[in-house]
């Protein structure tokens, strides 16, 4: 039995059912994310969590909604947001004012007389700091209330799921200075929301806090509100501990995961943030299970454990945090498939798409405990290792780790009938996803007149996957001793790249087709998915190319990236999830592709393109994905309205596109780095990379602009040998 399956089964009968609920939406309203751990909180621009039940807001832990209303209440109209600040999507400041009005003032008084400072933190527990500092010079007696409220939905509830009911809200408790507020679920589980509040309120009630201040000219009064989740039996409460004291703490642990990382400094300050913010967002989504660690895709729908999107983002980040490829390949490894189980969609050696905690999945209304609807984690997983080991040597993690990779290649082998058929997916599970590519919405895989593709179904990219799957693993066999092994596995990589070549590439298009579906027709919508074939150097150059130059053609690339599905076809649409739309994820394979294949000048239109998308966005931080119409000439950007930020992989793009612009390829057994053909994009003439880890070394790197020209310069190398090969190609290819 693997360990995910260590979950209750079904609905305990006990249980009153509750009726369905029926929230609303927040929707255009700027959010505010804090993530840390297993809880992540989303609020709007003021920090309060408003109308109540929107399913866009709120504080989750462990795939639970245990805050759903909160809301800081003043006399009269709500007070004015001045400014609204998160820092490493672990704490937020957010600046409020009130008017003379409500204090009975005059035309000649200051207009802005009462300041409100609220400092929002994840520290285990979600804190509110409220702060309230007069300004009016005058005494003033202030009234203030804190509303609240927990439906403890579950993360599928919210996103939209209709269950036939749900379990008992339980009555409130009151404890002098806390309220508990409670729900039984259908899963048998106990699920609290603590609220304690310090100093204590004037009344307290089931759904507020009553708070009455005699504030003296220039004083300041401070309510700090402890928000605690939890599931099963009470724990001890935690020591208190002031609110600069937790903010220490969590910056310190901040400091720690960024010492084990590359540090990058460069002459433009904006693009330093954007990049530094990438790798704050990377730690904050960082997700613990079962004593393992390892990234979660996005807040607020994916703050969970996904094979696909950890693999690729630790794949992104392997130029600056290896350790996390390391904790994703353990995780993975501990809940790798063992058996046949169709409802999950599990097989023996299959890597999962989606571990989740809530109670549906308690009750088996959903099958993510884990649920391995995907056909890519898989090859990705083997991807992930080989690309660990070049860049670390660390063959003690590959030894332990082998039989995980054994399963996972035995996994490809079967599923291909030993590399005679491709990799292809098909639903098994009834509440399972139709498909099982990056691109999993309904029409992801759409012939270019909008009619969906028939399974068992073939994705381009994914056998791209598999080809390099089977190259990393041969060469793992190898520095095993398992020669016979490894010459296997080159072969059917070698092999099952021709069996691509002909079945996806249409020479009439000049481009691969999408899938080839369950009746052997391809699907010949013209995507984005072939840019991953150069990611996984699965192709030749001469078709390399010309795939490049269709994802760069003015139907595919939208002046500030390339879209997922090219214009012109029925089935494009910007506005769309899948088709049409730009993922700055997608993006960054296609643009590690081209430097694979030494079109690194194409690489860095892609990364300026993208650099000045994220302009558009605050603290730079790149989202889920954006919406794919021209850049106009005024340079405006169409965001698109539910997108995860931050986002994993997202996150991870534009360092993984600084990696292929600067054209850095590892061999840490070899004990070395080749630096081809470097070059930075517009607007940086200086980037150093500071303790860059190959193998057991650490190197110091310089790269400078000048006439058009990168040059490269190692500044500093400790810690063990290495060699740096600078090589700038008189002729390139693009």
């Amino acid at each position: 039995m693997s360990e995910a399956e260590d979950l209750p089964g079904g609905p305990a009968p006990a249980v009153p059912m509750s009726p369905p609920l029926e929230l609303p939406h927040a929707l255009g309203v700027s959010r505010l994310v804090l993530s840390r751990g297993n809880l992540f909180a989303v609020t709007a621009a003021a920090g309060n969590i408003a109308p109540a039940g929107a399913r866009e807001l709120g504080v989750f832990f462990q795939d639970t909604r245990h805050l759903s209303y909160y809301e800081l209440l003043l006399p009269g109209h709500p007070p004015t947001l001045l400014s609204s600040e998160t820092e490493s999507s672990l704490a937020a400041q957010i600046d409020l004012t009130t008017t003379d009005e409500e204090f009975g003032g005059l035309l000649g008084e200051p207009i802005n007389v009462l300041h409100i400072r609220r400092r929002q933190l994840l520290d285990g527990d979600f804190i509110d700091q409220i702060a309230l500092t007069n300004h009016m010079g005058r005494l003033v007696e202030i009234e203030f209330s804190v509303a609240f409220a927990a439906d403890f939905a579950d993360v599928f509830e919210v996103r939209g799921a209709r269950r036939p009911g749900r379990g008992a809200i339980q009555p409130p408790e009151l404890r002098g200075d806390m309220v508990q507020l409670g729900y039984h679920g259908l899963d048998g589980e106990s699920y609290r929301t603590c609220l304690h509040f310090h100093p204590a309120p004037d009344r307290l009630e089931g759904g507020a806090a009553h708070f009455r201040v005699l504030l003296p000219p220039g004083a300041t009064h401070t309510v700090e509100v402890t928000v605690r989740c939890s599931r099963g039996a009470l724990k001890a409460p935690r020591q208190r501990r002031s609110f600069g004291t937790r903010l220490s703490l969590v910056r310190g642990e901040v400091c720690h995961f960024l010492a084990d990382c590359t540090r990058i400094r460069c002459d433009n300050e904006l693009v330093l943030r954007g990049l530094e913010r990438s790798l704050g967002d990377v730690f904050a989504l960082r997700i613990q299970e079962g004593g393992r660690w390892m990234v979660g895709a996005g807040i607020p729908w994916f703050a969970a454990p996904f094979g696909r999107d950890a693999l690729i983002t630790s794949a992104q980040v392997l130029a600056f945090a290896p350790h996390l490829a390391a904790e994703t390949l353990r995780f993975l490894a501990a809940y790798q498939g063992k058996q046949d189980d169709p409802y999950r969609e599990e097989e023996p050696g299959k890597i999962m798409h989606e571990l989740r905690r809530g109670e549906m999945v308690r009750t088996r209304e959903i099958p993510h405990a884990p649920y391995y609807g995907t056909v890519d984690a898989t090859p990705l997983f083997v991807v992930l290792a080989g690309e660990y080991l070049n860049w670390t040597g660390d063959l003690g993690l590959i030894d332990e780790l082998w039989p995980a990779l054994l399963a996972a290649v035995g996994h490809l082998d079967r599923s291909t009938a030993e590399g005679g058929d491709f990799l292809r997916y098909q639903r098994r599970s009834p509440r399972g996803l139709d498909n099982q590519g990056w691109k999993d919405s309904r029409d992801g895989v759409s012939h270019p007149d909008g009619t969906h593709a028939v399974g068992p179904i073939a994705l381009v990219e994914v056998q791209g996957y598999a080809v390099d799957a089977w190259r990393h693993a041969a060469r793992m066999a190898t520095m095993r001793g398992l020669g016979d092994l490894a010459r296997t596995w080159t072969e059917r990589a070698a092999a099952f790249g021709v069996a691509v070549e002909r079945a996806f590439w249409s020479e009439e298009q000049g481009y691969y087709a999408l899938a080839v579906d369950g009746n052997g027709v391809r699907v010949p919508t013209v995507t984005s998915n072939p840019g991953h074939l150069l990611w996984s150097r699965a192709i030749g150059e001469d078709r390399a190319r010309r795939v490049v130059n269709m994802l760069l053609s003015h139907d595919m690339y939208s002046g500030w990236a390339i879209r997922t599905l090219a214009r012109g076809q029925r089935v494009y649409n910007p506005l769309s999830y899948h088709n049409g739309s730009v993922w700055p994820h997608d993006n960054a394979i296609a643009a590690m592709g081209m430097s694979r294949y030494g079109m690194g000048r194409s690489a860095q239109r892609v990364f300026a393109g993208l650099l000045a998308a994220s302009d558009h966005f605050r603290h730079q931080r790149l989202p889920e994905l954006f919406c794919g119409m021209d850049r106009g000439e005024r340079e405006f950007l169409v965001h698109y309205p539910v997108s995860c930020s931050p986002q994993a992989w997202a996150s991870g793009s534009l360092l993984m596109m600084l990696q292929a612009v600067l054209g850095l390829e590892p061999d840490a057994f070899a004990g070395r780095l080749v630096i081809r053909n470097p070059r930075l994009p517009p607007g940086i003439a200086r980037l150093d990379l500071l303790g860059m880890r190959v193998g057991t070394a650490h190197v110091d790197l310089r790269f400078v602009t000048v006439d058009h020209h990168t040059h490269a310069e190692v500044l500093d190398i400790r810690d063990g040998p290495m060699r740096v090969e600078i090589e700038v190609s008189p002729s390139l290819r693009d």
